[in-house]
């Protein structure tokens, strides 16, 4: 590698670390951290990097594996639950916004008809990172003003796929109806076609092969090549790599490989996603707002106005109350970051001449910056009381428990939660094991529980309770650990082998332990004393005095004499 790379390298992580926490810690978020480390170390800032279009073309992977997890993660049945408000008020906030913004940019801006056309609707988007984010940090995510909120980042999400394959269309020199369009549109219906039926058909016994080859490199790598190859693929059609990316997320979505895809893709996207943001910083020119100041903010205020005015009486149609319509239209007041996707796209296509991209891109990034300032604002109108009709009734909330192993204990705790009438996730790391139980039709999937990423892919987060029954002692200790730093307040159990164990797991933060060998032992020793004619009562009595004896020293974590310990654990 030559030096000036690694030299530009280490200048771009020097100012991510040192910009990103500084954002966070002012309550921006990454997104403007990174724009921030960006506009630090291009030629708006110290001019520390010189290899600008090579690192811009790099940070164009981090957007593919941005669309790759949102098609993940965008469920039929999620979209299902959500859909009077995903359909309904999505539709109609971009629809109507987007129209105003296109007849603004070609009436009165002079903007071409083609790149009027692209620019509304791509004005109409949210940054779904930032908002999702800030609902998460006001835990307002559950609220009527969190998920109208949400439908709409919903709406806009599946709004980009069109959007992405009208950029190559709008952009071509000669296009006309009669010919070149309809020749276009049958040959990228036939390669998306071809992409759905190959991945319906063919990904999924590729990735249980590789499954169950047990290796977690041939894995992430094999994870990686789908992204990847289906975004080269649709390329090759003339379509984005983000679509494409788009849809292999769609079509893993229902796989139950998504959670272990999904942990291995994340730290690529985040690296390379942070990369892209960098990368705009560095192409924002900032002389351009200290020549024309007064231009530029009152771009920004007309941005975040026309948002507003047109997305509050669409709120208030929908069903919203006053404050909560206000909210919403405060919160996505803004421009995101796929509007970035889209307008850097269509920069490089020609269909956006660099002068107009240059001064859509500060709008952008400075309407990203006014939104903590717009979302205070937006939340303390959505905490007021006010009476409220929730139009967002269906449960969008993941199965209240997971289950961290799916083999004899995990199996047979599944069982009883189903004639309970309990919802529950399973995940474990063995092919085999989940190939047998989702033929059975039980809802396992495949993936690492040690890994965080993996169990907050498969609903941690929202889950009530989370049972750890893996039987590895030392995968399980550090299972405890990982979720008592990330989630303090969950209900965590675990099944140890022996007192000794147990105590090691409730001293980790273990809501509760049960020790698979004490049990065993207590078992057989009420079938012992009721064959020599015990009475039920005094077995009875007997056997429960010492349960809790066992788990009182679990609590406390006391130690034992292992001499007691023999006794109880066999």
């Amino acid at each position: 590698m030559p030096a000036s790379y690694l030299t530009d390298i280490i200048a771009l992580l020097v100012a991510a670390v040192i910009a990103v926490p500084l954002a966070q810690t002012l309550r921006l978020g990454a997104v403007p951290g990174f724009l921030l480390a960006g506009v630090i170390v291009g030629p708006s800032g110290f001019g520390l990097i010189s290899n600008i279009s090579d690192i811009s073309h790099l940070s164009e992977i981090g957007v593919v594996f941005l669309l790759f997890v949102i098609g993940i993660e965008l469920k039929p049945s999620l979209l299902w639950k959500m859909r009077r408000l995903v359909f309904g008020l999505g539709s109609l906030q971009i629809l109507i916004t987007g129209l105003i913004f296109t007849a603004l940019a070609y009436f009165l801006f002079d903007v071409s008809a083609n790149a009027a056309i692209l620019i509304g609707p791509t004005l109409a988007l949210s940054s779904t990172a930032f908002v999702i984010q800030l609902l998460v940090s006001q835990k307002m995510v559950t609220s009527t003003y969190g998920r109208s909120s949400l439908a709409v980042l919903l709406m806009q999400d599946l709004a980009v796929v069109p959007l992405l394959a009208l950029v190559p269309l709008l952009s071509a020199p000669e296009l006309t109806i009669d010919n070149s369009i309809w020749l276009t549109l049958i040959e990228s219906v036939s390669i998306v076609v071809m992409v759905v039926f190959l991945g319906r058909f063919f990904l999924h016994p590729i990735l249980h092969r590789v499954a169950l080859s047990g290796s977690p490199e041939v894995f992430t790598a094999s994870a990686v090549l789908i992204v990847m190859g289906t975004a080269l693929a649709t390329e090759h059609a003339g379509l984005s790599m983000a679509m494409g990316a788009f849809l292999a997320g769609m079509l893993i979505s229902d796989s139950f490989y998504r959670h272990q895809v999904i942990a291995e893709i994340q730290p690529f996207r985040g690296l390379l996603l942070g990369l892209f943001f960098m990368s705009m910083g560095m192409s924002l020119n900032l002389q351009l707002l200290i020549d024309k100041p007064l231009l530029t903010f009152a771009l920004l205020a007309l941005l975040i106005a026309i948002k507003v005015i047109a997305l509050f009486p669409i709120n208030y149609f929908f069903g919203l109350k006053t404050k909560n319509s206000l909210a919403v239209a405060l919160l996505l007041a803004q421009s995101g970051e796929f509007s970035l996707v889209l307008f850097s796209l269509a920069n490089q296509s020609n269909l956006i001449p660099t002068p107009l991209f240059q001064q859509l891109l500060l709008v952008v990034l400075l309407s990203m910056l006014v939104t903590p300032l717009l979302a205070r604002w937006a939340e303390s109108l959505a905490r007021k009381p006010e009476q409220e009709v929730d139009t967002t009734s269906q449960d969008i909330t993941e199965a209240p428990i997971v289950l961290a192993g799916y083999g004899r204990v995990g199996h047979t705790i599944g069982e009883i939660l189903t004639l309970s009438d309990k919802p529950f996730v399973a995940l474990d790391g063995d092919a085999a094991i989940v190939g047998r139980e989702r033929a059975n039709g039980h809802p396992v999937y495949f993936g690492d529980v040690r890994k965080p990423e993996v169990l907050k892919s498969a609903g941690a987060s929202d889950a009530k309770v989370i049972i750890v029954t893996i039987n590895d002692p030392e995968a399980t200790e550090e299972i405890i650990t990982s979720l008592r730093k990330t989630y303090p307040d969950k209900q965590v159990y675990a099944r140890g082998h022996n007192l000794s164990q147990c105590q090691v797991l409730s001293q980790l933060g273990a809501t509760g332990v049960v020790s698979e060998n004490i049990e065993a032992s207590l078992e057989l020793a009420r079938m012992a004393l009721s064959g020599l004619g015990e009475k039920e009562e005094d077995l009875t009595r007997t056997i429960e005095d010492f349960r809790h004896t066992c788990h009182r020293r679990i609590a406390n974590a006391s130690p034992m004499e292992s001499e007691d310990e023999t006794k109880v654990s066999g």
